[in-house]
Parts: C-alpha cells; structure tokens; sequence
C-alpha cells in the first residue's frame, strides 16, 4: 500500500501538512506540490481533508478468490512458566471459547498454534477446550519466549496454513508477538478488543474502545488475510469443559538457529508490586477517586482482608500514586472478571467499566446517586463509604466469630 499524490490536482494549500500526526508530508518551497516522506503510516488524515481530492491511499485489492483460500480461526497457544512447570494462559482458554464461535459461523475449523519446548502435555487441555487441531513446534530455542524466535516460527505456520483468522492474548508477550507478526506479514491488527463478531460479508468485526474510551469503534480488515486481533484476558469467558474431545495433533518441523534469536534471559526478578494479580482474584475491593486520601485506603484494605479479597483501584489512584499500576482496573489498567466486585467511591467512568463489567457480581458504594457505576451494579448503596465499610466488617467479623464459636 501507499499514498500517492496527483501532482497536477495539487494546489499547495498545506492542509496535508497541517493536520498529519506523524509529520510525514510536506509541501516543497520549489515545486508547491506535496511530497510523501518515509514516516507515513497511511492513516489517512490527509487524504480526508484535501480540498481537491490529490491524494488518495493505493491499496492491494484481495479478490475473492484469493480471500476464498484463507480459512479457519488460529489462537497463540500462549504458555508460562510456573515453578518447573509449563501451563496455558488463562487468556487462551478464553479464547478458544470465542474462537469456536466465530468457527462455527464461518463453518471452519479452530487451531491453535504452540511453540514452546516440551510443550506437549499441554495439548490435551487445548482440545478439551475446542480446538479441533494443534499445530505442535517444538525447538530446544523455544524454551523461553523471545521476539524472533515465536515470530519467525508463527509467521511461518500462518503463511502456510493460511488462516482466515489469528487471535492472540493481550499480555505482555501477546503485545509484543502480535505486531511484530502483522508487520512481517503486512497484515492489518486490532489491538485490545472487547468484542469479536462475523458480519454477513463473513468478515472479522472487531470492538475495541477508541477516543479515550469515549466510543466504542467497529473495525474491519477487508484488504487484508488473516484477520488478526489481540483480546485482554477475562473479556470473554471459558468454554465448558469437554474431557472426552480429542483432536489432530501435526508436528511441525522448526528450523531455528542460536544466531538468529538476538535476546537472551539473563536474569528474572519478580518484583512485589508484579506478585498482587488482580487479574486471577475471585474477589476485588476496589477503590475509586471518592476515597479522597491515601490514608483512607486502610478501609479498603480492611474490607478486603474481612471478605478474602484483593485491593484494586482506578485510574486517579494509580496516577496519583496511592497504589501501584499492577493494581489499576480499566482501559490503561487491567480487565478482571472476579466473582466479586466491590466498586467503591468509584464513578463510573467508560473507561473505568470495560475492565470490570465481565464481574459477576457488582457491588457499588457511592454516595452519588446519580454516578453512572449504579448502572452496571448488581447491588447498590448509596451513603457515606466509610460509615457502610466499618459497618460492613463489624458484620462480617460477628459472623466469622459465630462460625468459630
């Protein structure tokens, strides 16, 4: 693809130039005519705002032909290491519950792809979750990730197999893989999507927040195959469970050498902010802007230890530095599905919602009656927090005391 300019049409008016992002098209001082320089990333802007219709983005028309021979929904079988241990992400489980879906209305098949070394023992929880087939790439190179290594084996498969469909998780390997596979392979990639949906044309509707969170943008990739999209865990839930499924297993064969992986482990540290994962909490006390000091979070931290739960936060708490980004649910933070869900002194905020709307069970303390959080709340109370906190656990604790007794 790239963006042309008609020289004859173009009238030096410097609209293109004022409003590109990226600095990436300048009118000449000689010629008055606009030139394309190398940072354009064909957004588009320009071409929307040029009075005499000069520029235009040329793109590589896909026939139908073409798109008919790319089929079948692929996951990133991602994995990490727990202790000596090998499991799969939460976030591809998920996945493979939204992937059937999509499969089955395109009446294709589901697969996913697995890199790793030693990874196979970790196929039958892959089938029991829906995949039809495994695609198993096994090399002494793969037994950590690494950016060159997962790229050129994926990108491999996916030009072979030529799926219609690639999903990965959002994680911090995923964000990492994903672009780097869609700029090898120029294809288009949708980054964070809460929504995933076929349209009657049979292509990809991708849902993802947009503007700040402020709408909700549909995206297609119609120039393009696969389709690739990144979704954060807890957006979509697991699939049930079937022991008896079994599926294709092919091996692939790798091809990878010491030379061409430019990064090593050197040394991993987990740091404390890193071991609190609200992402994996049944249970969430999260605190929002109404707290109103940093010295108030010791309610929040007695709420969460009387019900077992975990400490979160939105955003202006992180910001402020009252807690730790790892703790922030949200657009900029993290997406948690828990079984519950106290939001307290928290707004609302759409950005806020779409980490946390996939809960459960929500309950909002607000003294805000009107705050758009009572809206996606299973129970609400609207008073002063405090007072309802302190009265809360005093309940709990007489409980427990009862239990014991």
């Amino acid at each position: 693809m790239m963006l042309n300019v008609d020289l004859e049409a173009c009238i030096g008016c410097k609209m293109c130039e004022k409003v590109c992002p990226f600095a990436a098209i300048i009118v000449e001082p000689k010629t008055k005519k606009a030139k394309v320089l190398e940072g354009c990333t064909l957004c588009g802007t320009c071409v929307g705002v040029c009075p005499v219709d000069a520029l235009s983005i040329e793109r590589k028309a896909v026939s139908e032909e073409e798109i008919a021979l790319y089929k079948n929904v692929f996951i990133w079988g991602e994995w990490e290491k727990k202790g000596e241990k090998k499991v799969i992400k939460n976030v591809v489980l998920e996945l493979l519950g939204k992937g059937k879906e999509l499969a089955d209305k395109l009446d294709e098949s589901l697969a996913v792809i697995l890199p790793g070394n030693n990874v196979e023992h970790l196929i039958p929880e892959l089938f029991h979750h829906g995949a039809d087939k495994v695609y198993l790439c096994e090399h002494e190179l793969l037994e950590d990730y690494s950016t060159d290594g997962f790229t050129s084996v994926i990108a491999s498969v996916i030009s072979s197999e030529k799926p219609s469909i690639v999903l990965y998780g959002a994680t911090p390997n995923g964000r990492d893989l994903a672009p780097r596979i869609a700029g090898r392979l120029a294809l288009g990639l949708t980054a964070d999507c809460t929504g995933l949906d076929i349209n009657d044309s049979r292509q990809l509707v991708q849902t993802r927040p947009a503007f700040g969170g402020n709408i909700m943008a549909s995206i297609l990739s119609p120039y393009t195959r696969p389709q690739m999209s990144t979704v954060r865990p807890n957006v979509f839930p697991k699939p049930v469970i079937n022991v008896t499924k079994t599926g294709i297993v092919e091996e692939v064969e790798v091809n990878l050498r010491p030379m061409s992986i430019r990064t090593k482990i050197i040394e991993e540290i987990i740091s404390q902010e890193d071991s609190i994962n609200i992402e994996e909490a049944n249970i969430l006390v999260s605190a929002g802007r109404g707290v109103g000091s940093k010295e108030n979070l010791h309610f929040i931290e007695e709420l969460a230890e009387a019900v077992g739960g975990t400490v979160a936060g939105s955003r202006p708490l992180v910001d402020l530095g009252w807690l730790p980004h790892p703790q922030q649910v949200g657009q900029s933070g993290k997406t948690v599905a828990p079984t519950l869900y106290f939001a307290l002194g928290i707004s609302g905020a759409v950005q806020h919602l779409v980490g946390m709307t996939s809960s459960d069970f929500i309950v909002a303390i607000n003294k805000d009656k009107e705050a758009p959080i009572f809206e996606v709340a299973d129970f609400g109370i609207v008073g002063d927090m405090f007072e309802i906190i302190q009265e809360f656990v005093k309940l709990v604790e007489e409980e427990k005391t009862k239990e014991t007794a």
